[in-house]
């Protein structure tokens, strides 16, 4: 059944009210007809099955699914060159991030347009109904990276740096102390464009407490990286709660 993201300030009573373009899509390209049922979601873990109509679309019955992680996972991510920002968050949304904050660093070319952070958000939308999940991740508005380092400097969650060519414990042992018995609330991780960090940029990020770790021996790309740490962290996340269960 097709799903689809929903302002909740959509839902009014026992219907849900659909933007011109959302009608639009699912009649003309998802090819619905009147009568028939999809998925409205309000991006907050609530969902509805709605009968689609001409006169309004009525909520068929109400339901709550859990898809997501048990660890939110926060990604700060130096912005790449082009459009890699758009890969990015396309696929770390698939695999369960929770909050987005696009950085700007010393070495970052990308200077983004005011419109971005549309753009951006359209394509978690688009993510999260693609994956069926229920919780729309956030995005932030691009800050420059000592601002971030600053922001979470009092957060007391386990907080990562991912750099190359270090000698830096690898993320996975972190991971396995991480959901070892109890899971943090959070996690915390920050990934480098091309270039990668700066050294007075890892200092900053470990005068926040930040630990510096590797992904590995090889160089990834920095689209690559986040979407490694994202899918690194869902897996341990999700093999703690099946032990659990």
């Amino acid at each position: 059944m097709y799903r689809l993201v929903i302002d909740p300030q959509q839902k009014q009573g026992n219907c849900i009210i659909l933007k011109s373009d959302q009608e639009h899509y699912l009649r003309r390209v998802v090819r619905l007809n009147s009568g028939d049922d999809f998925i409205a979601m309000d991006g907050r873990g609530n969902c509805w099955q709605v009968k689609l109509t001409v006169t309004g679309n009525e909520i068929v019955t109400s339901f709550r699914e859990n898809r997501e992680l048990t660890t939110a996972v926060s990604l700060i991510v130096a912005l790449p060159k082009g459009s890699g920002f758009e890969d990015i968050i396309r696929c770390t949304t698939e695999l369960g991030v929770t909050k987005l904050y696009p950085a700007i660093s010393d070495r970052t070319l990308l200077k983004p347009k005011e419109n971005k952070l549309e753009r951006w958000r359209k394509i978690a939308l688009e993510a999260v109904e693609q994956s069926e999940r229920q919780i729309l991740p956030y995005i932030a508005e691009p800050m420059p990276i000592k601002v971030l380092f600053e922001q979470f400097k009092l957060n007391n969650n386990p907080k990562y740096i991912a750099s190359a060519r270090s000698n830096a414990p690898h993320l996975m042992e972190f991971c396995q102390q991480d959901f070892q018995d109890n899971p943090p609330s959070e996690i915390i991780i920050a990934t480098g464009c091309e270039g990668g960090w700066t050294p007075k940029e890892i200092e900053n990020a470990i005068a926040s407490g930040f630990q510096e770790v590797s992904l590995g021996k090889r160089i990834l790309r920095a689209i690559t990286a986040p979407i490694m740490v994202m899918a690194l962290v869902a897996s341990y996340s999700e093999i703690f709660e099946l032990k659990s269960e």
